[in-house]
């Protein structure tokens, strides 16, 4: 696909508040920023391998983005990604062995400060036949989430 070694993957996310934004990833990824500047930071992780930059910048919510995910190995993973980030003063959300997007999956969800959806996800089983997604929505499903100590919170439109 590409003729250089791909070292990492690169996401650069408009955010309203750079500083609410900082402390929502550090403790997302248990990281300092590698670089901060006025209205900017850098976070390099390691793992997952990610290049992650924080642009605060006037845009509109609510725009293409429909959520970003980190695939781990196992359900172990994903719960302990869930206690790490609940540690850490996030509120994360759980949504265990739900069907989606033709998948069963287990996952762990946080919210950052302007809204994005970050999931750690394991796959389960894979490549469910036609009629077995959660919703009847071509788009995908609507998740139903959980905090851990079983409260219910409102669905976000999300998955996959």
């Amino acid at each position: 696909m590409f003729d250089t070694k791909v070292l990492k993957p690169h996401i650069s996310l408009n955010v309203s508040d750079v500083e609410a934004s900082i402390d929502f990833y550090r403790r997302m990824f248990g990281i300092e920023p590698a670089k901060v500047r006025t209205g900017y930071a850098k976070f390099d992780v390691e793992t997952p391998a990610l290049n992650l930059t924080l642009n605060q910048v006037p845009f509109v919510p609510k725009g293409g983005l429909s959520h970003l995910g980190v695939q781990v190995a196992a359900t172990e993973d994903v719960l302990a990604i869930r206690d790490r980030w609940a540690a850490d003063g996030l509120i994360p959300r759980e949504e265990m062995q739900t069907t989606c997007c033709y998948a069963v999956q287990d996952k762990a969800w946080v919210r950052d400060p302007d809204g994005n959806e970050w999931e750690a996800f394991v796959v389960l089983e894979d490549n469910l036949p036609e009629g077995m997604a959660k919703s009847d929505d071509a788009a995908c499903c609507v998740p139903t989430f959980t905090t851990i100590d079983g409260s219910s919170k409102e669905p976000v439109i999300a998955c996959c």
